[in-house]
């Protein structure tokens, strides 16, 4: 509960000072927004959700662990796997994001990015970068990046070179563990692991912006009890629909965000 104890910390107030010294204002607090379910759609629990991506009315993949990593097409309506390829050891596939008529994939320890053709998953570039790979996005123009820190990359699509380093801050203090990300509105989406929030972030300023709280949308009858965490988080801009799933979870969620307490 990141945003809650934040907010507890920022608007603890000072007894023990004079009068004169209690600020005249508190400080404003990060809105949470909760979330309804709009519909459900069927997924593959075998999938080790990293990266959810939907572009031009299709639903994009990318899965996790050594063996098992993956890109896939996949039919919303039915979960169903309509094109795949496989990535081999020893990557462990991470985040994903299109541009250009290609989709780009990262891996988490093994500092290679693989670029495909979209349409047909042909190879089409392979880059290096330094440290871990966890989220992937874009704004139209460059790549945006997480590596687990509180720290979001912008990376030239071309040859894969950092641009810079934005710190990602709620009131001052560093959000960290910023894993899947997803370009929604001007704004980068981001899961934070192990949690069941996903945290909305000014790219420009790394500012937190907004919270968004969806405690308790796997039923624990439905859990594995082993990493099934939330973890991915794709937008139809078109449509303006908001699809979230996690690691081996039964489910895809089409959400709708309430008014924020």
């Amino acid at each position: 509960m990141v945003a809650l104890c934040l907010t507890v910390a920022a608007c603890a107030s000072d007894t023990s000072g004079t009068a004169s010294s209690v600020p005249t204002a508190l400080p404003q607090r990060t809105p949470v927004y909760e979330i309804d379910i709009v519909r459900e759609y069927p997924h593959d629990r075998q999938a080790f959700t990293q990266g959810l991506l939907w572009v031009n009315g299709t639903m994009y993949e990318s899965t996790g662990q050594v063996g098992q990593s993956s890109i896939r097409r996949v039919a919303l309506s039915t979960g169903t796997v309509e094109q795949r390829r496989e990535l081999p050891p020893p990557h462990f596939g991470e985040g994903i994001a299109a541009l250009d008529g290609k989709l780009y994939q990262l891996t988490w320890t093994t500092g290679r990015a693989f670029v495909y053709n979209l349409a047909t998953f042909a190879p089409v570039a392979e880059f290096s970068y330094d440290g871990e790979g966890w989220g992937l996005t874009t704004n139209g123009r460059a790549l945006i990046m997480s590596d687990g820190t509180d720290a979001l990359r912008l990376i030239n699509p071309d040859d894969f070179s950092e641009i810079r380093r934005i710190p990602v801050t709620d009131n001052g203090v560093a959000v960290r563990n910023l894993n899947e990300l997803e370009w929604v509105d001007g704004e980068v989406w981001a899961n934070v692991w192990t949690t069941d929030r996903i945290v909305r972030i000014n790219p420009e300023t790394g500012r937190v912006v907004g919270w968004i709280d969806l405690t308790g949308l796997l039923p624990d009858v439905m859990r594995s009890g082993t990493e099934d965490v939330l973890n991915g988080i794709a937008y139809d801009a078109q449509s303006k629909r908001i699809f979230v799933t996690g690691k081996n979870w039964p489910r895809v969620y089409e959400i709708a965000l309430r008014a924020p307490r």
